[in-house]
Parts: structure tokens; C-alpha cells; sequence
């Protein structure tokens, strides 16, 4: 068998930010006890490997057990303001490992939010990135004295639906951004159904390049295999993206954490391509390839 790696896959660099600042804290702990407010990052072999270290996760509710010898992780995806105003007064050191272009959305929803702007975001409801980034919205909408709007799109169909439920506030300027790891096909369609309803809307698409680059090199080897494996977590939305665009490019598709993951059928294909979420390591790819090119564990 032949394994083809998609050109770009694995760790971006916010991920790989963060999980270095975990490992530097958890060296570095004393008496406390190191957590992450929320997963750190969407891959649960990472994680294991620091839960068996010591790192602990942390919710809203036990942000107030929190002790002065404790240090808390803002994770990858980012919080709302006021979780970390909570962290900061509780926890004896806060560490914000969140990405930095997760950190330029959130400035950049606080600007057109202070400016009073209809703010339609295209993203997942309940990821951590998206209630980060409304979270700071809402409360520079509150400090510039405006009533919030912030509107959660998933496909073009939510945009001709928020019209038809009178959601939009005509007497103010209408902008569409996006969470990072958006897809990108899905982002320009509904780019242009917005456009049509409101020619002047200003459209800022906040997808990293981490995302157009795995979409790109997906595509280039999608075509030249037999089937793709994406290895990633499965509550992560970019491998997850991953996953959907190659099931539309290729017709043996399967996502996986693990290589005890991969499915039988892959080992009697001749040439198998991988690639992998933007939270996935090296060393999980590496075993990936391995048992694919040595066969399935009889």
C-alpha cells in the first residue's frame, strides 16, 4: 500500500500554542493544580496525555473553588470577557493561550459592535470560539449604550430566514463575519445570498489560513486515491469540515482519533491518502501511516 499525506495536515499555530503553554505550566506548578477553562483544544489523544500530567478542566460553576495556588488555561477557542475577569480574580495566575486570530475576532466584533452594527456571524452554536466572540460583543454593544444583535448563520437558508423573522434592525449597518475554522464554501454562499438582501453589507471573512490551506492540500490529494482518512477529534469543527469535504471528493472517507480507528476495508486499497485536523499531533499521524502501511493487528 501506498499512504499519500496531504501536503498541509496536523498542528496549526495556535494550537500548538497552546499546547506548549500547557506543558510550560504544568513544568512549572507548585502546590496548585493547573486547569483548562473549557477542553484546551478539540483532540482527546492531547488531551489524555495532559490529564495524565495533571491538567484538570474547569466549568463556570467551579470557578469559585478556585485557590490562590491554582493557574487556569483560557483555552485555544478563547472565553467572553467576563469568565475571564472571573479567572483572574479567583485563580493565582491566568495563562490566555488563546489563538491569536481567535483574539483579533473578538477585537474586531467588539469594534463593529461599539459601532452598532448588525453583526452576522456564520459559525456553530455552542462552540467555544463563537460564545467567546459574542461574549465580547454584547459587552462592547452594552459599553457603547446599543442593544445587542448578534446573529448566528450556519448556511445561506439561516440568512433568508433571520429576514423573514424581522431580525435585522434596518436603521443599522450590517457586517458578516465569521468563526476560524468555517467552511469556506458554505461562508461564500452565504456571503451572497447576504449581498442580495443588502447590497453594502460588509462582508470580513475571519477563516485562518490553517483552514484554506488543509482545504487546498485535501483537495490536490482527494483525487488521486482510493480514500482519505482524517484523523482529528471528533468534536472538532475543522476536522469535522475536513471530513464532510472529503466525502464529497472522494467516495471511501473515514474520520478517525486513533489508528486502532482505522476501518478494514482501508488496508485492501492500494493507495490510501491522510490528512489531519489542525489539532491533531504529529506522532498520532505517524502511527497512522504506520499500521496502514504494515496491515491490520491480527
Amino acid at each position: 500500500m501506498e499512504v499519500v499525506r496531504a501536503k498541509i495536515m496536523g498542528f496549526c499555530s495556535g494550537v500548538r500554542r497552546a499546547v506548549d503553554a500547557a506543558s510550560k505550566a504544568l513544568d512549572d506548578k507548585g502546590n496548585g493544580t493547573v486547569y483548562t477553562f473549557g477542553p484546551l483544544i478539540h483532540n482527546p489523544v492531547v488531551l489524555k496525555k495532559f490529564f495524565d500530567r495533571g491538567l484538570r478542566v474547569c466549568s463556570g460553576g467551579d470557578i469559585q473553588n478556585l485557590t490562590a495556588d491554582d493557574t487556569v488555561l483560557i483555552r485555544a477557542h478563547g472565553v467572553p470577557p467576563s469568565i475571564e475577569r472571573d479567572l483572574v480574580e479567583k485563580a493565582g495566575a491566568v495563562v490566555d493561550a488563546t489563538c491569536p486570530l481567535v483574539k483579533m475576532s473578538q477585537k474586531r466584533a467588539e469594534e463593529f459592535a461599539s459601532k452598532n452594527y448588525n453583526i452576522i456571524f456564520a459559525g456553530d452554536r455552542n462552540h467555544g470560539e463563537v460564545i467567546g466572540i459574542e461574549g465580547h460583543a454584547e459587552e462592547a454593544y452594552g459599553k457603547a449604550g446599543f442593544s445587542p444583535n448578534f446573529i448566528l448563520v450556519r448556511d445561506e437558508k439561516d440568512v433568508d430566514r433571520i429576514f423573514s423573522e424581522g431580525r435585522i434592525d434596518f436603521g443599522r449597518r450590517t457586517v458578516l463575519l465569521s468563526q476560524t475554522t468555517f467552511n469556506i464554501p458554505i461562508f461564500e454562499r452565504i456571503s451572497k445570498t447576504l449581498r442580495a438582501r443588502i447590497p453594502d453589507a460588509e462582508i470580513v471573512s475571519s477563516i485562518c489560513s490553517a483552514t484554506h490551506e488543509r482545504q487546498a492540500s485535501l483537495d490536490e490529494l482527494a483525487g488521486s486515491v482510493d480514500g482519505v482518512i482524517v484523523i482529528g477529534g471528533k468534536t472538532s469543527a475543522n476536522t469535522s469540515r475536513l471530513f464532510e469535504s472529503a466525502g464529497k471528493k472522494c467516495r471511501s472517507v473515514a474520520l478517525i482519533e486513533t489508528a486502532d480507528d482505522i476501518p478494514s476495508e482501508f488496508f485492501s486499497f492500494s493507495r490510501v491518502g491522510i490528512t489531519a485536523g489542525a489539532s491533531t499531533p504529529d506522532d498520532v499521524i505517524d502511527e497512522v501511516q504506520k499500521r496502514l502501511e504494515e496491515g491490520p493487528c491480527l
